[in-house]
């Protein structure tokens, strides 16, 4: 459609908005994926246990769901962002620190490896693996202390490497990632329960792959680590160079046959949700991708783009309609501000819709915290601008200096949610009218 429009009122449309988001978060609760992909009863052998263990932002309610729905005896550990527990009566549920580690995430990584010690073949552990495990599970290589682990990770959160390469890294200077979790599980049964929120949905990268079999090498972190002027302590770097003491469990390897994975949310199912809600609101809706990836701003200013080339000649898509993407963005931290590649994308791409009066768009991440605020991530409409502009905001500043939480939330214009208990990666709108 094209010709001659009126400015929409701002409340419906960031309504709208905010109804996809939510549809996109209730795709993927556990309550309602997790239940589909359970063993039946019947497949534990008699004399055998059912263990169940996890990690991730969603790991709790993913217990809270097993819990509900399992008929039979089960025992387990799962941890969790501080937060994000579950009121759980047999599996203990503990709380840990993300996306810095600390002594509470590294106690319970030692207790599930001992949880999982001398099972036998009759028993069955059910993972429950989601985004954010990888920070929950910190229990580096012998070598390796709690404080080194932190400084990794920070580090490589400031680096501007993807996730997937961050998660190379991290799987090949840890005891229980790379697929290590499993080999101590063995000769019992496993079976992974994944809920996604990596680029292209790779079982290695979701939470580091503790279950996994991983086919990329020491080398392959060593690269990463060199490519990005990654500061690594001397202990790490050193178990990177000899390879073997830090090598990660590979494909083939017979501590994993027993092994298998179930993927039960997705990005791609959270856009498929939104993408519902604005065709029941009478909009075309256009998925561009669930795994973009890239610096956020350099994301925010293309996704603008194409809304622009949408709004201005109905091309490639006529208006009104809904463009969706997810995926995971990179911010390499240059200034002083609190960082979220979320906000950091919208922050970019209000700069390059300049108020077209036809765009709104809201960027947050599904698990309501973007970075390492509290803060899902925010909705910008036509007015935006122009309100920085007035309250003496620099929108252009801001983005250099990495602030795209302090710009919005001094303009209210902070999604805020709480904790969601899911995670399936970042949510983008753009609403054209």
């Amino acid at each position: 459609m094209t010709g001659a429009r009126t400015v929409p009122s701002t409340a419906p449309q960031t309504a709208l908005l905010r109804r996809m988001f939510d549809a996109a978060v209730a795709s993927a609760q556990p309550a309602l994926c997790v239940p589909p992909h359970l063993p039946s009863a019947h497949e534990i052998p008699p004399g055998g246990r059912l263990i169940v263990i996890g990690a991730g932002k969603a790991s709790a309610a993913m217990a809270e769901a097993v819990e509900a729905h399992w008929p039979g005896p089960l025992e387990g550990l799962v941890v969790t962002r501080y937060g994000y527990g579950a009121p759980c009566q047999r599996i203990e549920i503990v709380e840990a620190a993300h996306p810095v580690p600390d002594a509470a995430g590294l106690q319970a990584a030692e207790r599930m490896l001992a949880l999982v010690k001398d099972l036998s073949a009759k028993d069955t552990v059910l993972c429950l693996i989601s985004g954010g495990g990888s920070a929950l599970l910190p229990l580096p290589l012998k070598g390796i202390s709690l404080a080194d682990k932190q400084s990794i990770n920070q580090s490589l959160l400031k680096s501007g490497a993807t996730i997937s390469e961050m998660n190379c890294v991290r799987r090949h200077l840890s005891a229980i990632k790379g697929g290590r979790l499993a080999a101590a599980c063995h000769p019992a049964r496993v079976i992974t329960l994944l809920l996604s929120d990596v680029p292209g949905d790779d079982p290695t990268g979701i939470a580091s792959g503790p279950t996994v079999a991983d086919p990329s090498t020491c080398a392959n972190a060593l690269a990463i680590v060199q490519r990005y002027s990654i500061a690594l302590p001397e202990a790490a770097l050193k178990l990177l160079q000899q390879a073997d003491a830090a090598e990660s469990i590979k494909p083939g390897d017979p501590r994993l046959a027993r092994c298998e994975t179930r993927m039960i949310a997705t990005p791609q199912l959270a856009l498929e949700a939104a993408a519902e809600v604005a065709r029941d609101a009478g909009y075309a809706a256009h998925i561009l991708g669930d795994s973009l990836e890239g610096e956020a701003r350099d994301v925010g200013t293309v996704l603008a783009g194409i809304a622009l080339q949408v709004a201005q000649h109905a091309q490639p898509f006529a208006w009104p309609c809904v463009l969706l993407s997810g995926g995971e963005t990179t911010v390499t931290l240059r200034g002083k501000g609190r960082g979220g590649r979320n906000v950091e994308c919208l922050l970019s791409a209000l700069l390059t819709l300049r108020g077209n009066q036809h765009i709104h768009a809201l960027m947050a991440d599904t698990d309501g915290v973007d970075g390492a605020e509290e803060i899902a991530g925010a909705i910008i409409t036509p007015q935006t601008l122009e309100c920085a502009w007035e309250r003496g905001l620099n929108p252009a500043e801001e983005l250099v200096n990495n602030n795209g939480h302090g710009f919005f939330q001094a303009l209210g214009a902070s999604l805020v949610t709480g904790p969601t208990r899911t995670n399936v990666n970042d949510f983008r709108a753009f609403l054209i009218t």
